[in-house]
């Protein structure tokens, strides 16, 4: 394929519009999902966890942005490994991102339907995960421009909300309540509570999950070497700010055992403050609704880039590469992410195992694709350094290479962590890279007639243009 007939995405994206794509992304994790940390570790452990987890974020992102505005590229963590590491470089990092892109929105649906059903008894959170995937599938298709304006108008409502909740739920705040039994259900710190802190830390990664995904919308973004910077610090430190707020609030205003294990901790936390038929509890439900659909909004959009950069580099089958004809938007790789994510809804007894919920084991399943791709990342920042000292780097990560450092270090700990306490989902994402890794046996010729992608050239030219 010619670069003139290579498929290539709309640039339209501004500099806001990616600051709502990198904070909607990951914006759900703040109304779901982490309160299963609770369960494992208690208040004050996962308060812990959550701390080690911010600080593994923070230093990442900083580190993360160099590579991004180096390579504006859409298969992004694939592009960068690729780049430092070659072909399987690329599969490792660019498969693991898969799995962490396609495994989570089912999660994030199920909440969706979850919200639902507080309103909609008779409705089953099921048929209401499915819906939302026919939808916002049919959204993402219309347009990228469409969708990113979309996300950026949902994250914002949502924001907004959990302002309002953690003032709604402030008269009803006790920290008496939030420190009761906190560590791993008892009074004190204990053996016990070290290991609750660290079986927790899938639950603190929800938080921040997926804010790298935006770097998959550099090669649709104006101007990306200038604006992502300023996007992923906004992001994250808007991130840090909602975390740590919501979680303390919520965890005060009761008995906070109540609201672990389910998958709508903020609207039963604002019950027990204003009951069950205040009209704040309704608007929670209703407005909290864009938290989950930002995310979910989002991570569809993520998802379909990295299965189109890697169909387009030959690593997945060229017909999840093609681009709608009027829209420009990778519609079978929309449709192809969204037929896993409505498998996994259903697949109860084959994700339901190790004495986990439904929900908590597709969470635990995208936290290891997420951790996998964190350390080739970083990896890769250091190989770049030393491989490629010209590279243009329009930013480079602050307090090289200390920063880097954390982050790699973090998040070997926590992949190694994690793998010792959910041996069972571990051995699940086992089987599913096997599988990648036959199937990237299996198109070698495919790579060859792909041109090796040359956009990633492309994508440094680009970069080299726009600091010139």
């Amino acid at each position: 394929m010619s670069d003139q007939t290579k498929p290539t995405l709309s640039k339209s994206l501004t500099g806001l519009h990616l600051w709502g794509i990198a904070v909607g992304l990951v914006i759900s994790g703040e109304y779901f999902g982490w309160s299963y940390g609770w369960d494992k570790a208690g208040t004050l452990g996962f308060l812990v966890t959550t701390i080690f987890i911010a600080v593994m974020y923070t230093t990442f992102i900083f580190s993360f942005t160099e590579l991004t505005t180096a390579i504006p590229h859409a298969g992004g963590p694939f592009a960068y490994s690729y780049r430092a590491f070659g072909p399987l470089g690329g599969f490792v990092a660019g498969f693991a991102t898969l799995i962490e892109f396609v495994f989570a929105p089912p999660a994030i649906a199920l909440a969706i339907g979850a919200y639902l059903n507080v309103q909609f008894p008779a409705l089953s959170p099921k048929t209401a995960a499915v819906g939302a995937y026919v939808v916002f599938m049919a959204l993402n298709i219309a347009g990228v421009t469409i969708a990113a304006t979309f996300e950026l108008f949902v994250t914002i409502l949502a924001i907004i909300e959990l302002f309002v909740f953690m003032g709604v739920v402030s008269p009803g705040f006790s920290f008496a309540n939030f420190a009761a039994n906190g560590w791993a259900g008892e009074t004190s710190f204990s053996m016990a509570s070290v290991g609750g802190i660290i079986a927790a830390i899938p639950f603190a990664i929800w938080f921040f999950l997926a804010i790298e995904g935006a770097a998959m919308a550099a090669e649709e973004t104006k101007n990306p070497t200038r604006t992502i910077p300023l996007a992923y610090i906004a992001g994250i430190l808007t991130l840090v700010v909602l975390a740590f707020g919501t979680m303390i609030m919520a965890g005060g205003v009761g008995d906070w055992a109540k609201l672990s294990n389910i998958n709508d901790p903020l609207p039963q936390a604002m019950k027990i403050v204003v009951g069950e038929n205040s009209g704040w509890l309704h608007m929670l439900v209703w407005i909290g609704l864009f938290g989950l659909i930002a995310s979910f909004h989002g991570i569809i959009m993520g998802y379909s880039r990295q299965i189109f950069a890697l169909s387009r580099a030959g690593f997945l089958p060229a017909k999840l590469a093609a681009l709608h004809p009027t829209c420009r938007t990778p519609h079978w790789a929309i449709l192809a992410g969204g037929v896993v994510g409505i498998a996994a809804i259903f697949s109860d007894e084959l994700i339901q195992f190790a004495g986990q919920t439904l929900t908590a084991n597709i969470v635990t399943m995208s936290v290891f694709g997420a951790l996998v791709m964190y350390i080739m990342s970083m990896a890769a920042l250091f190989r770049l350094r030393t491989t490629e000292p010209n590279l243009v780097r329009p930013f480079m990560a602050p307090l090289y290479p200390v920063l880097p450092a954390v982050a790699l270090v973090s998040a070997t700990l926590s992949l190694l962590t994690m793998i010792w306490f959910n041996l069972q989902v571990f051995a699940a994402f086992v089987v599913l890279f096997a599988a990648g890794l036959l199937l990237y046996r299996l198109t070698a010729g495919q790579r060859g007639n792909a041109a090796n992608d040359n956009l990633l050239d492309i994508a440094l030219n680009e970069a080299r243009a726009m600091v010139d």
